[in-house]
This record gives structure tokens, sequence and C-alpha cells, in this order.
């Protein structure tokens, strides 16, 4: 399916609008942040592909004659060990947290006599959950992938799993919810019917900052998407009809794999270069 670009500039905004034939729009990009918003999930592959390629020559057009892509553009230090967060293994924040600031063998003989759950259960059960989800993405490498784990932001707060490659930049979101079920709308989650979650909402955030910082060091538009993957549920249920988050279960990562035509190989490796250097991500 042919999807013909048009470009859309009112009230401040500044658009590419990626339509069917027909004139339905199936999705669009913000030309100053680059992020790109599926409307048609069936075309969601072809939109994203579609509308990087365009916003890659705007990005070239604007560029003065004789400029190099490089200039402006801020430069990272050489990389050492102590900032390589390729050697993070999944849920590394959670474990230092569990290490640095665990339960002693007192508090946790209590909680277990009381039967009352605690804020360090809650980050054992997310390490379980991670460990899990990061397995199924390391086996995409052979894929032509890159995986990152437990980035971190600040103030305990870490991007899960970064997945990079030739379909493009994808954020990962792991919930675990054992032996729960899971309803997903188009800005809320509800766990067992319980109250409404901002998982998504926040799986956006997320995505937006890593856009950020990827862009800010790359010098070119990068696509990111947000991910949401449930670990352990007994049932999940996609209602939403705008959802701008792709939602699996662990074992459905591998539906990424074959993803491509987002990103070329040399993308893919100067993605990875800045997303796996610490100080990248100091501000974001």
């Amino acid at each position: 399916m042919e999807l013909k670009v048009a470009r859309w500039k009112r009230y401040g905004h500044d658009r590419l609008y990626a339509n069917l034939p027909d004139g339905t729009a199936a999705g669009w990009a913000d030309v100053g942040t680059g992020e790109i918003t599926v409307l048609v999930a069936d075309y969601r592959d072809d939109v994203i592909a579609v509308l990087t390629h365009h916003l890659r020559k705007i990005s070239e057009q604007v560029l003065p004659q004789g400029a190099s892509e490089t200039e402006d553009r801020p430069a990272l230090p050489p990389l050492t060990p102590a900032d390589d967060l390729s050697a993070n293994r999944p849920g590394e924040v959670l474990r230092d947290l569990l290490d640095k600031s665990g339960p002693g063998l007192m508090e946790r003989v209590v909680s277990r006599l009381l039967r009352r759950p605690s804020k360090w259960d809650s980050w054992r059960k997310g390490l379980a959950g991670e460990k899990r989800v990061g397995g199924e993405l390391d086996r995409l490498e052979r894929h032509g992938w890159r995986v990152l784990h437990s980035i971190p932001l600040g103030e305990r707060v870490d991007v899960d799993h970064l997945l990079i490659g030739p379909g493009g930049v994808f954020s990962i979101n792991t919930k675990h919810h054992h032996d729960k079920a899971v309803w997903v709308g188009d800005d809320a989650v509800k766990v067992n019917h319980g109250k409404p979650a901002p998982y998504v909402r926040k799986s956006r955030a997320e995505a937006k900052r890593v856009v950020r910082v990827l862009e800010q060091y790359c010098g070119f538009p990068v696509p990111v998407e947000p991910v949401l993957v449930f670990v352990g549920v007994t049932d999940l249920k996609v209602v939403a009809t705008q959802l701008s988050v792709r939602v699996y279960q662990e074992r459905q990562v591998a539906a990424l794999a074959p993803l491509s035509g987002v990103l070329t190989a040399e993308q893919v490796e100067q993605i990875y270069s800045v997303a796996r250097h610490r100080q990248a991500w100091s501000k974001a």
C-alpha cells in the first residue's frame, strides 16, 4: 500500500500526514520534534517508514549549504567502562535498590509472618519481570537488533529496556502482574478490574524523553515507539482504538524481530553508541 505524504502547517503546528489513497490519515509526524503518531494500526510499519524518510529529507534540507550535520551537535566524552550501559543486566537499577535498601532478616521475617506486602516485594517482583522480558529481547540480537537494559534517568527512574534496530527504537516498560487479568484501553490500564493505572501515559512520556536524548546527540530524527510488556498475566485484553503504545505479553516481543525499513545499519550503530553512554542520560 502506497501512502501519500502531505505537509500541514496551521495554528502553530507543522506536521507531515501519511494518507491512504482515499485520503484517510493513517498517521502523522511532528516536524519539530520528530514524534510519530500512528492512527491506523494496520499500517503502523508503513507509516513509520514513510514519515521517517520524509523527516530525514526535511532535516537535510534545512542545513545551510556546506554546513555539517555535526556542527552545533553536543559531543559525548570517550566511553569508559564505568559509563558503558551495555554491561547492565535486566533490572540493574532494582538489583541495586535491593542490595542497598533491601530489608534485613528481621524485617523479612516480620513481613512474612504478618503477610504484609512491602516495597521490597514490589521491587523483587519487578526484577523477576524485567529478567524474563530481558531474556526474550536478548534473543533478537541475532536478527540485527541492539538491546540495552535498565537505563537510569535519575530519581530511581529508569527505562527498563531499549531495543534499537532496523525497525526503529522501542522504549519498553515491563509490568509484572502474576496470575492477574489485564485490560488495556486508549489511556488506561486495569488489573483485575481495579482502578485505572497510568501505564499508557507514562510509557508515552518515557518515549518522548528517549527521543530528546537520542536526537540531541544523533542529529537526525529518531523514531521511538513506547511498548508495554505484561509478564505472568492470565489474560491480556486490548480494546483501544487509538492506542499509540504497543502492548505484548513477554513471549510476544519476538513480533518486533522482522520489523525493518526505518533505520539503516549505520543509524542503528550511531543510536546505540549514544544510548549506551551513561552521560547522555544524565540530564534526561
